[in-house]
């Protein structure tokens, strides 16, 4: 996160159920789960904000960039939960920032920054991200998010 930038909301947060498979030699969450979570968030997220559930065979919105920072180990005893961002929306694409929090202590164990492309399911291309998706972020979000 730039740190010349003030922090976002986060409207959204889905609390994660760590399981013994997310536990690796060294007794904390593998790297490689971490994102799992961010998925879980993002579909969540996405449900959220359309309030219906999402046919991802027929998506409109793709993933093109995911870059991930990992601040912290998380421990099988800590009770976690993603939470959830837009950050901007442009004609095109449109990025999510995400973390995963200590709900108990508030430490953010890692960071999240993805970014989401329109695609045309039918001819397999990136497309504009249509209007339907933008209204319901900005609604949700409570912002334009218009990118700058």
């Amino acid at each position: 996160m730039d740190q010349n930038t003030q922090t976002p909301t986060f409207h959204h947060s889905y609390p994660l159920q760590l399981r013994f498979n997310d536990i690796d030699a060294l007794g904390h969450v593998n790297n490689s789960v971490y994102f799992t979570f961010y998925d879980l968030g993002k579909s969540r997220y996405f449900e959220t904000v359309k309030n219906q559930s999402i046919d991802w065979r027929k998506a409109d919105v793709v993933i093109a960039n995911v870059n991930a920072d990992f601040l912290s180990p998380i421990y099988s005893y800590e009770q976690v939960a993603v939470e959830t961002c837009c950050v901007e929306i442009g004609n095109r694409s449109f990025k999510l920032l995400q973390r995963i929090i200590n709900t108990t202590t508030g430490e953010i164990k890692g960071i999240c920054r993805t970014i989401m492309v329109g695609f045309d399911v039918a001819t397999g291309v990136s497309a504009p991200i249509s209007d339907e998706w933008k209204n319901a972020i900005r609604q949700f979000e409570g912002s334009d998010l218009a990118k700058k």
